[in-house]
């Protein structure tokens, strides 16, 4: 049930997955906030033909969408919550509409490329259009998420990702040549929004860069949960869920 005192939390899932990744937030969240979960474009309930017609496709037209979603359901403010990819995206709709979002928390977040994933993106961009998507896809899995103990987030991204069709996925790979230059405004620009950074121990793609990020950034925390990889809210829910809503609580009470 809406309550009108409580803030908006809106979750914003990862390329390939859905708002479904969320499944292990929605019960603890729900008890102290109103939960808006969305669904990008091509992804989970969001399909719809007019998407076949768009051949275009940005992080600020995404962007864009999600705050048409909270104009229609008129959400002056939220706080924002992202994994993986939906880290870049909240991040880009931070760049230009400060005033939408109360806080940030940015779980496995995305704000750098280590050589092995500009390896990975650029050999996806060119067998994107060669190989079944999901095959490539569940290649990415496997990088990014290589232990026994990731074998959770691993399955459930792909069985998300078998959602999508090809089309759809090449769209979204369509967005690989905009990331570098985007990902290298984020590192130098500090947003001064309240922002929390929940890594994996783990997640050794992307952790490095999160850490030296968060030495320059003052408005930035990072929180690192011991034993768990790149999926953090899948793979220690209960460590995530308790580090997320203290952040939370702590700026809004």
């Amino acid at each position: 049930m809406l309550d009108k005192s409580a803030d908006w939390v809106t979750f914003i899932h990862g390329a390939g997955g859905s708002s479904a990744i969320w499944y292990k937030q929605i019960r603890d969240f729900r008890r102290a906030f109103n939960v808006l979960l969305i669904d990008l474009r091509g992804h989970g309930k969001s399909k719809s033909p007019k998407y076949d017609r768009m051949q275009k496709y940005s992080f600020d037209l995404i962007g864009d969408e999600i705050i048409e979603v909270l104009d229609h359901l008129a959400i002056k403010h939220s706080h924002f919550i992202g994994i993986s990819l939906g880290t870049i995206i909240i991040r880009e709709i931070s760049e230009r509409y400060p005033d939408r979002i109360k806080t940030l928390i940015m779980a496995g977040a995305i704000m750098k490329m280590n050589t092995r994933g500009q390896v990975l993106m650029r050999l996806g961009f060119i067998l994107r259009s060669i190989i079944p998507y999901l095959l490539l896809y569940k290649l990415f899995a496997f990088i990014i998420m290589p232990r026994s103990k990731h074998k959770e987030s691993r399955y459930l991204f792909i069985q998300e990702a078998k959602k999508l069709y090809q089309k759809e996925f090449i769209r979204w790979f369509s967005l690989v040549a905009q990331v570098n230059p985007l990902l290298s405004l984020f590192r130098i620009r500090e947003t001064g929004i309240p922002t929390l950074y929940v890594m994996g121990q783990e997640d050794y793609m992307f952790l490095p860069s999160i850490r030296k990020l968060v030495t320059n950034h003052t408005s930035s925390k990072l929180s690192v949960i011991p034993d768990c990889g790149h999926v953090v809210n899948v793979d220690k829910p209960e460590e995530f869920n308790a580090i997320a809503m203290a952040f939370l609580k702590a700026r809004v009470y």
